[in-house]
């Protein structure tokens, strides 16, 4: 679904990405690990045309989209899920969701609904604006905002960060029954390895702006990957 190809991003003079390949096939969870400050945000950024990218190809579906703009990118159905949420704070829940459907025309009612099925505290607080939310809440909020959008791509930075567990137990059944579906693919950028080890079909480790590991779950193992993890 997703295909990047020897990616690479410069911060004027440093060299942050550097010939960053793999694919985000459909119907499965790719779970991106790494310390912080390893490049991750930053790739999910030029994966949505939010920062340039000096060379390399992103595709999705096998079209190439390098050169879109973020707007153009969230219409054809990739959903972003920023970390810190981003939400809007002075919008109320429910002016939060629709804002999910500019790319979309506005008009997919039923989308809205289904958010609100998926996350139903977000019903209870349709109303109240989105700065008054929780922290878990204002996350429940920011990913129900993606999947108004309906996409084929649903990429998601760091959505366990400072949450509680109860609400971190609430997403990984949401991004489950989302991988379950069998038609989304899901990109999960994680530093905490027993989450995305509950999700992950395969794993993709970024070191220094490379990828220096790659595989699937049966193939990867626990404790080396924990090491990429552990400053």
């Amino acid at each position: 679904m997703l295909n990047i190809e020897n990616l690479n991003q410069f911060y004027g003079s440093s060299h942050t990405l550097r010939d960053v390949s793999f694919e985000v096939p459909a119907g499965a969870c790719t779970a991106l690990l790494g310390r912080n400050g390893v490049g991750k945000t930053t790739l999910l950024k030029c994966l949505m045309g939010v920062l340039p990218i000096k060379s390399g190809a992103v595709r999705f579906g096998g079209q190439d989209i390098t050169r879109l703009s973020p707007f153009a990118r969230a219409h054809l159905g990739i959903g972003y899920v920023p970390q810190g949420r981003e939400i809007f704070p002075r919008l109320t829940v429910e002016e939060n969701l629709r804002i999910g459907l500019a790319a979309r025309g506005g008009k997919d009612e039923a989308a809205v609904r289904e958010a609100i099925e998926t996350f139903p505290v977000l019903g209870q607080m349709l109303r109240r604006r989105g700065g008054d939310l929780s922290g878990g809440q204002q996350q429940q909020l920011a990913i129900g905002r993606a999947l108004v959008l309906r996409p084929k791509v649903l990429i998601l930075d760091e959505p366990t960060e400072g949450i509680q567990p109860s609400i971190i137990k609430e997403i990984e059944r949401v991004i489950k029954a989302l991988s379950e579906r069998g038609d989304m693919a899901i990109l999960l950028v994680e530093q905490y390895f027993d989450f995305a080890r509950e999700l992950a079909d395969q794993f993709v480790v970024l070191q220094r702006g490379e990828v220096v590991k790659t595989g699937s779950g049966d193939e990867m193992d626990a404790g080396t990957l924990r090491d990429y993890l552990v400053v």
